[in-house]
């Protein structure tokens, strides 16, 4: 029997202290909600989960900026709808003082209504802003594919034949600067079949007073009506025009592809560098549209021939912008996508995270009420074992 080193209560001190600190970190758990409080806990463990809350954080965030981007494009949406409403009062206008019941006196009443929706245009163009970035005035036209100019023509059905030659096309979707139309109405018909035309440009100017042969004519327009060297050149079959049919070639402005896109909304749309989206919103101004010229004036009704010009022309604005919306909603409904993607990817993400950082609070009780037993039982042992000692006092009695 020896009572320098009392091995016992040195065995059960140990024990004690070890399920006294085991009780602590259970209880830190438990108090805590969380499996890892420090890296020691888990030190491989702690690196994956911040890694993955990283990602889980940028998901949510990138959800956000997604929603930001809808609310964006629904305000230029709301200001195109304000521009289409806009046209269609225009349109109307047009088609009103097309009507040889009205005098020159009518046409210039509806000329200035025509001049002041047309700054309306503009006006929503140039102030339509979100977080006091423009939106409708080309500053966020950015990334672009190569959209060839066209020319559509329209007609009455009695034409039997219209012809815009490849090499016509060609020319127009390298050349065109300028939206609008060119209108030219037969005006009278000489008994020789030779008919007398009126050719108006974009804004209502008469362009020439000129005569073409019936079949298979062929009629230039000036450059200035295009942007193209040469002019525009197109054949048409007019025999069957009557006399006050008109033939419309209406101009869509050429934009060359781009892959700039310091110009252009980008959205970041994930959690890590890249994951963007690029939004352009094209120019939806009076001259992009085509209802004002180079100069701010706008397409003139103060004719009847004039009027019929800008019928056309209105009509290819009000689709333009149709497209230019319908853009918008497309790239709105991709945000929504994306939105619903980015919460799937975090839920499953934040799930992967919490098996990793989270405690599983029943688990953690058991071993909590284990090893505070374990304590008080140490505690108890070391009480015993510090009473045997006491025996070596029987043997000096």
């Amino acid at each position: 029997m020896i009572i320098n080193h009392n091995m016992n209560a040195m065995n059960s001190h140990r024990q004690m202290v070890g399920n006294t600190a085991n009780a602590g970190k259970s209880m830190e758990k438990l108090s805590s909600g969380l499996r890892i409080n420090r890296a020691g806990d888990d030190a491989a463990g702690l690196a994956i989960s911040e890694k993955m809350r990283g990602q889980i954080r940028g998901l949510d965030q990138g959800s956000r900026n997604a929603q930001d981007s809808i609310s964006m494009i629904q305000t230029a949406e709301g200001s195109l709808n304000e521009t289409h409403s806009i046209l269609q009062r225009m349109r109307e206008l047009s088609v009103q003082s097309s009507n040889d019941t009205n005098n020159s006196t009518d046409r210039s009443a509806i000329q200035e209504e025509v001049n002041q929706l047309a700054n309306e245009i503009d006006r929503i163009g140039n102030t339509t802003e979100f977080n006091t970035k423009k939106l409708l005035n080309g500053d966020v036209v950015g990334v672009n594919a190569d959209k060839k100019g066209t020319a559509v023509i329209n007609n009455n059905t009695s034409i039997k034949t219209i012809n815009v030659t490849a090499a016509v096309t060609t020319a127009v979707g390298a050349n065109s600067s300028l939206n609008g139309a060119v209108t030219v109405t037969l005006v009278s018909r000489a008994a020789s079949g030779t008919g007398t035309y009126d050719i108006r440009d974009t804004d209502g100017t008469a362009v020439a007073a000129a005569e073409f042969a019936d079949v298979g004519s062929s009629f230039s327009l000036s450059s200035g009506l295009t942007g193209a060297t040469g002019g525009f050149i197109a054949t048409a079959d007019m025999s069957q025009m009557k006399v006050g049919e008109s033939l419309t070639i209406v101009f869509n402005k050429h934009v060359a592809a781009t892959n700039d896109t310091s110009k252009s909304i980008t959205a970041q749309i994930g959690a890590n560098s890249g994951q963007t989206m690029q939004i352009g919103i094209n120019d939806m101004r009076g001259e992009a549209l085509g209802i004002k010229d180079s100069a701010g004036i706008a397409l003139s009704v103060l004719d009847k021939y004039a009027a019929n010009s800008a019928i056309s022309t209105i009509q290819n604005a009000i689709e333009n912008v149709s497209a230019e919306r319908s853009k918008l909603g497309s790239i709105q409904n991709r945000f929504e996508h994306t939105i619903s993607n980015l919460g799937t990817a975090s839920e499953n993400l934040q799930s992967s995270e919490s098996r990793i950082r989270d405690v599983d609070m029943a688990k953690e009780m058991m071993n909590f009420s284990k090893n505070n037993i374990l304590s008080q039982a140490a505690q108890a042992m070391l009480s015993q074992a510090n009473q045997q000692p006491q025996g070596v006092l029987q043997l000096l009695r």
